[in-house]
């Protein structure tokens, strides 16, 4: 029996899972393997480091930071979260990254990109410093239409969202039959056509494959819901999602906003814990 975690994205609204999976930790819970999706993969990286209380405290220190994210970056940059500042000083100058912690924890941590080219989600392996640096969290979290493209290994990616939001059936392809999802949104919720499409055809128009992809996000993302709710009921899965929706914003500014997202997925995982450690029993 494998033990899996999934984390889905959702910008900051990742501050919730951040909550959930501090909580998870403090408890001594662990998995085989946990993969991750854009912010999921940002912070979730932390479960392998076992980081506790990482990804709150760097976000509330730096959110208000004009070097760390906003307008001013992405007309500098092309890019709403910074490259240089974001995965570069933060981690490894002013909340270091415990690469040493994070090679050595067995625990697979796979994170997911999409190859623009093709518009199929590439599922990698992530080892750690010498694995490009933070590139493939990066590639992972960067948002269509404010991030560059991230290269690496000649493969042009963004976001793992736009491909596989929540995915509960790589990690089942992979053998993991004990799976915790954590998603940032409540039971009931169902994700509408992008309107920002206009703009997605013209930005990313030399990528067909990318822009078919996005146009039919909404499509599988509710498809995929649709079968996570089917394992839930069987008892084949274990959801962690707030209670109703998030205060944040996808790329919200406010350090005490994401303090209450953080304590909410707190609260959450505190009154499911007996329920999540049973469950992997």
């Amino acid at each position: 029996m494998k033990k899996g975690l999934i984390l889905e994205g959702g910008a900051m609204r990742g501050m919730f899972t951040a909550g959930v999976t501090d909580v998870m930790m403090e408890h001594g819970i662990e998995f085989d393997g946990a993969v991750g999706v854009s912010a999921g993969a940002a912070f979730g990286c932390n479960y392998k480091s076992r980081q506790i209380g990482r990804a709150l405290r760097y976000n509330t220190k730096f959110v208000t930071d004009s070097r760390y994210c906003g307008w001013r970056v992405f007309f500098k940059t092309g890019n709403m979260y910074s490259t240089e500042f974001c995965y570069g000083e933060v981690p490894l100058k002013y909340d270091i990254f415990d690469f040493d912690t994070y090679e050595k924890n067995p625990m697979d941590f796979f994170v997911v990109c999409t190859d623009i080219e093709t518009g199929k989600a590439v599922y990698h392996k992530y080892e750690g410093r010498d694995d490009h640096g933070f590139d493939w969290i990066r590639a992972s979290a960067s948002m269509p239409l404010v991030s560059q493209i991230v290269e690496i290994d000649g493969q042009k990616l963004l976001d793992g969202g736009i491909s596989d939001s929540i995915p509960i059936k790589y990690f089942e392809s992979l053998g993991y039959t004990k799976n915790i999802t954590i998603l940032t949104r409540p039971a009931g919720y169902r994700k509408s056509k992008n309107p920002l499409l206009p703009l997605v055809r013209q930005k990313y128009k030399k990528y067909p494959e990318l822009v078919r992809a996005m146009i039919n996000r909404h499509t599988i993302y509710n498809q995929t819901l649709d079968y996570i709710e089917m394992q839930e009921k069987c008892g084949k899965l274990l959801v962690i999602r707030p209670e109703t929706a998030l205060p944040v914003s996808r790329v919200e500014r406010d350090p005490e906003k994401l303090t209450v997202a953080y304590e909410i997925g707190r609260k959450t995982a505190t009154q499911n814990l007996e329920k999540i450690i049973n469950y992997l029993k």
